[in-house]
């Protein structure tokens, strides 16, 4: 598995995997997400995992905010450690002890299980519950420095 910045050429490949999985995504807007991607490429926000040249994970973040704002496996390819190698790519590009935030399904949520879990294993800890497109979330915070990222944050 490959992992590196997307390039305009896995645009429509980053698409047929949103499709796959954008009923996970709540208040998603098709036409805005597109116009966010060519964004977070252009800034260098934007990865791909890859088998063998088949794009089987994208990943999308801001350098601004430090936040994971988007993370999808193509279903056939999932617990293969796309997810995981995609987000310690992320974190490699910024200094030790960066805090980083990512939203996703409150606690009561069956829709978030995995991903809760999947968060927590990789080192984020539950923070504020927050409301995103009329969706109850939940901000979960990362940093290697756990007891200083979550003040900050």
């Amino acid at each position: 598995m490959k992992i590196g910045f997307a390039q305009n050429k896995d645009i429509d490949s980053w698409i047929k995997l949103l499709e796959l999985v954008k009923d996970n995504f709540p208040g998603l807007d098709m036409e805005e997400y597109k116009k966010g991607l060519s964004t977070r490429m252009l800034e260098q926000g934007a990865l791909v995992a890859k088998e063998n040249d088949v794009l089987i994970g994208a990943l999308l973040f801001s350098r601004e905010s430090k936040e994971l704002e988007f993370l999808a496996v193509h279903p056939q390819y999932r617990r293969l450690g796309a997810a995981t190698a995609l987000i310690r790519y992320m974190f490699a590009l910024f200094p030790e002890g960066s805090c980083f935030t990512v939203i996703t399904y409150r606690e009561d949520d069956p829709k978030g299980k995995a991903a809760r879990e999947f968060y927590r294993r990789i080192g984020f800890v539950p923070g504020e519950l927050i409301t995103v497109f009329d969706y109850p979330c939940k901000k979960f915070i990362y940093t290697s420095e756990q007891a200083n990222c979550v003040e900050k944050c």
